[in-house]
């Protein structure tokens, strides 16, 4: 793999912060408390070492190129979704292409039935975590009985000497219908506002990053009412079109990765850190090649099939400048 950004001058003045959903990234050990079955060497998906370790050097090298084409480095804070436990963190953050860098990590086992949370990646050299905490989100099924899902992930830190709070999220998914599921985002919503107003009453100025794959799109009820209701600024809402956006499902793309920032982002101050930008890293190298599905996201399995690629989604991230 070639580092398609090498050359790009450093800018210490520029942080990026980046979101990423990385399908499936099970060790090959069975857990008996999850429904991993699937992610085992002698599973139908014949998930063997060999397979989790490319997976773990193709997350790396994406990972350690976000961001960089404008800020000459690799992100200071990375989100991530779709992670069975904290042994496959910590293997990502030993793999080949981030070994070089100083990232810990948070991470809380959640009650997903699936086995998978959200995680935070963090570089120690520019981020100090000073309080981390999950939020369970409480759901029911037809029958009213608890249907667990991902916990939604508090991060609070001094970013260069600057606190801000990171909020990770990975929503239901619409697997049994967009209109179906759709209360169980507005739920996942609403706990995320309310994780922002404790926050504000305790600090009105609190500097707020909002990041995951929210299943929904910038345009849904979900986010709409969190950027309506808590102050937010969505830089997604103008990215997406009919060809672009960070996950396609039945030929039609989605921006369900999304980043959204408190508005006092954008007040200017020669020491705190400014909004510069948010995008989707869609490079070429991360798109299938050819085939029926050119251009979409070079994922790990399609269906049972192993394809060998990096993640069905893209990773989307935003810049702030100092």
């Amino acid at each position: 793999m070639i580092a398609p950004f090498d050359d790009i001058p450093v800018r210490n003045d520029l942080q990026t912060i980046a979101f990423y959903n990385t399908e499936n990234l099970f060790d090959i050990y069975d857990d008996k408390r999850t429904y991993d079955n699937e992610f085992l060497p002698k599973s139908i998906k014949k998930w063997t070492k060999k397979r989790y370790d490319n997976k773990l050097k193709k997350l790396g090298f994406v990972m350690s190129n976000i961001g960089r084409r404008e800020t000459g480095k690799h992100p200071a804070i990375i989100g991530l979704a779709e992670v069975e436990n904290a042994k496959v963190i910590k293997d990502l953050i030993h793999s080949k292409h981030l070994k070089s860098y100083n990232y810990g990590y948070v991470h809380y086992n959640s009650p997903d039935e699936r086995g998978i949370d959200v995680a935070l990646m963090y570089d120690k050299d520019v981020f100090e975590v000073l309080h981390s905490e999950p939020f369970e989100v409480a759901l029911k099924n037809d029958e009213g009985f608890p249907d667990y899902t991902r916990d939604i992930l508090l991060v609070t830190g001094n970013l260069d000497g600057e606190k801000i709070h990171v909020i990770v999220n990975h929503w239901s998914s619409r697997r049994e219908g967009e209109k179906e599921t759709e209360h169980k985002r507005i739920t996942s919503s609403d706990k995320v506002g309310d994780i922002i107003s404790a926050l504000t009453l305790e600090n009105p100025e609190a500097k707020i990053v909002v990041i995951g794959d929210f299943n929904d799109d910038p345009h849904n009820k979900s986010i709409k009412r969190l950027v309506e209701n808590y102050g937010l600024f969505n830089p997604m809402e103008t990215l997406r079109s009919f060809n672009r956006g960070s996950t396609k499902h039945n030929r039609q793309w989605n921006l369900f990765d999304q980043i959204l920032i408190s508005t006092n982002f954008f007040k200017t101050s020669s020491n705190l850190f400014e909004y510069s930008l948010a995008n989707i890293f869609d490079e070429n190298f991360l798109k299938t090649f050819k085939g029926r599905y050119k251009g979409t996201p070079y994922r790990t399995y399609a269906g049972k099939r192993y394809n060998g690629g990096y993640s069905d989604h893209f990773p989307v991230y935003a810049i702030f400048k100092k």
